[in-house]
């Protein structure tokens, strides 16, 4: 019933560093597309004061997220969620944050859509929505890693693949966010906090 991700274990120490300086101190963070769960298990775990909710597409990633969290999750882990992005409507009306780990380049355009729209719903003005992943940045060239990341992602769907970060920001002015800090992360990825206008 539990996945695992290396990847998850990897990356999960250094993204709560940030999320340590960007996330409130107390309320509700909606994790978008959370996988395997342990993400969320260990953000929950360190970040007690958060009530922690993950959602995801696919019943087989839910029923992991179900499996960490019956087995070694805290109280403030809350039980999965199945969330399209896509959807008009989502499973909760208000966040506090909303993270999204590695799904912008791992999905089509309409899915970048569909998060702005529905963070735009979800967040209060001044609430951020968090991003993780590689990103295509105006005058900088992709490392190598990235660029042979890119093609296996194309091959795989051809919608999928690294996404310009200017055309992003662009796009998330449009539904009333600002790019207001960005973070280097291990193995060239980004952290990027977008934050609803007033």
């Amino acid at each position: 019933m539990k996945r695992s991700s290396p990847a998850a274990l990897r990356n999960r120490e250094p993204i709560l560093a940030v999320l340590r300086d960007w996330l409130p101190a107390t309320g509700t963070i909606l994790e978008i597309a959370a996988g395997t769960g342990e993400h969320a298990l260990h953000f929950a775990e360190a970040l007690p004061d958060l009530a922690w909710q993950p959602t995801d597409p696919d019943p087989e990633a839910r029923a992991s997220i179900a499996a960490y969290r019956e087995e070694e999750g805290s109280p403030n882990f809350r039980a999965p969620l199945a969330l399209d992005v896509l959807a008009a409507d989502w499973p909760l009306t208000h966040a506090d944050a909303i993270l999204a780990v590695n799904l912008v380049h791992i999905s089509p355009p309409e899915a970048s859509t569909g998060l702005l729209a529905g963070a735009a719903r979800l967040l209060s003005p001044g609430a951020p929505l968090i991003l993780y992943g590689p990103w295509r940045v105006p005058g900088q060239p992709l490392a190598p890693s990235n660029l042979a990341f890119d093609a296996a992602l194309k091959e795989r769907d051809s919608r999928y693949g690294l996404r310009d970060l200017a055309a992003f920001a662009e796009q998330a002015r449009t539904h009333g966010f600002t790019l207001a800090e960005r973070r280097a992360m291990p193995a060239n990825n980004l952290m990027l906090r977008f934050v609803r206008a007033s």
